[in-house]
């Protein structure tokens, strides 16, 4: 909990299962260490992703009424504004081609019910250091490309200044330095070669 603890805010984690049982004792677990939202649907969780509380990882059931657990992380994928909400199947449905079709449409992990709450709770906590890591260097990327840009343009002025120093030098060459030119290009070029 350590990089969760530097953030600013207790991570939400959105549980949707269309069980009110299953919901209460997940939420249950998670008391403590994390907020939770909870839906009962997929309509409802996509409506809570894109709300004024963004979840920081969802804990999703592939078996519901309507949209079930696959449509609704398809949506949640298609959407920039939930795009990067890490996405744990939580469900009966555990065959080794329904974990394979979760884990291919995006979900980054996918547990089988019955719960072990320890599993449950280690991996909730990895995934969202994970995403609390990745944040960051987003963070650090954006602001490394910003400073790179900063600096480049800093750069071509004084690439500026130099060039139109060097040319107000040639300008001011007399009859007595006839060689002035010559050198003075010799400088230019040895200082464009050195910037």
């Amino acid at each position: 909990m350590a990089f969760l603890a530097t953030t600013a805010k207790i991570p939400c984690v959105l549980i949707v299962d269309d069980s009110p049982a299953i919901r209460s004792m997940i939420r249950t677990m998670l008391q403590g260490d994390y907020t939770t939202l909870e839906a009962g649907n997929g309509q409802q969780a996509l409506d809570l992703a894109l709300g004024q509380r963004k979840p920081d990882l969802i804990l999703l059931d592939v078996v519901m009424p309507g949209m079930d657990g696959y449509a609704t992380l398809e949506r949640l994928q298609a959407s920039a504004l939930t795009a990067d909400i890490p996405v744990i199947f939580l469900t009966a449905k555990h065959s080794e081609e329904d974990e394979k079709r979760g884990l291919a449409l995006g979900a980054v992990d996918y547990i089988a019910k019955p719960i072990c709450p320890s599993l449950l709770l280690a991996r909730v906590h990895n995934h969202l250091m994970l995403k609390g890591a990745r944040d960051f260097l987003q963070s650090q990327n954006s602001y490394l490309e910003s400073e790179v840009r900063r600096r480049t343009a800093e750069l071509t002025e004084v690439q500026k200044a130099t060039i139109m120093a060097m040319a107000s030098l040639a300008e001011t060459r007399d009859s007595d330095t006839g060689n002035h030119l010559h050198r003075t290009q010799y400088y230019v070029l040895a200082l464009a070669k050195h910037l």
